[in-house]
């Protein structure tokens, strides 16, 4: 299985979408989903997608903020939590629950304080923000092989851009799914996005 630097984000998707949505976004050739937690009940939707799509997929959950939004997610069988914020209790917490952390940062400081307290991956957002320009200043400074994700304002217009400086994925959104589309729109969404990661990231 290639395994695509993407994360799937679902915002706002209903329990009743999850697993038929997981299935399209892993038909197309994404294996990472996360649901936000600011979604209608997200647990219900990431459990049903971690009972399905089992070994097929990594789900977990977005927009993590506390230690018991990180009990949470694991009791519903997530295995990846990604947050907006740096917060290193909950990075730390994280990483004591057996999961993968990807928290939210913008400043070296906040880079250097996520990897000090574990985390597996910095999700630079607002990515319109940093720009390629800022992401390439900050990845200069960060240890070989740090795991960087551009989150917000990143898609297949801009995918070469964030290459050129170093990114090593892609948090996709909206321009995957929004509150709506059918399986179908978001499987049409999804394999234009792989096309164009794979064209630049694997090309």
């Amino acid at each position: 299985m290639i395994e695509r630097k993407i994360i799937a984000i679902l915002r706002g998707i209903q329990p009743h979408e999850a697993v038929p949505i997981g299935e399209a976004l892993l038909d197309a050739g994404i294996t990472t989903i996360e649901v936000p937690l600011n979604s209608p009940e997200p647990l219900v939707s990431i459990k049903a997608m971690a009972d399905a799509l089992e070994s097929r997929a990594r789900i977990g959950a977005g927009t993590v903020l506390t230690l018991e939004n990180v009990k949470a997610v694991k009791s519903a069988g997530g295995t990846l939590v990604v947050s907006p914020d740096c917060n290193p209790e909950v990075i730390a917490a994280t990483k004591a629950e057996g999961m993968a952390s990807y928290p939210g940062v913008m400043t070296p400081t906040e880079c250097f304080s996520s990897l000090r307290a574990g985390a597996d991956g910095l999700k630079f957002f607002p990515g319109n923000l940093i720009g390629p320009e800022g992401l390439k200043a900050v990845r200069a400074v960060l240890p070989t092989g740090t795991q960087t994700y551009a989150v917000g304002g990143a898609g297949p217009e801009n995918f070469a851009d964030w290459a050129k400086a170093g990114v090593s994925g892609f948090g996709i959104g909206s321009a995957l799914y929004k509150p709506g589309y059918t399986v179908s729109e978001v499987a049409a969404r999804a394999s234009k996005i792989v096309a164009a990661y794979d064209a630049v990231m694997n090309g």
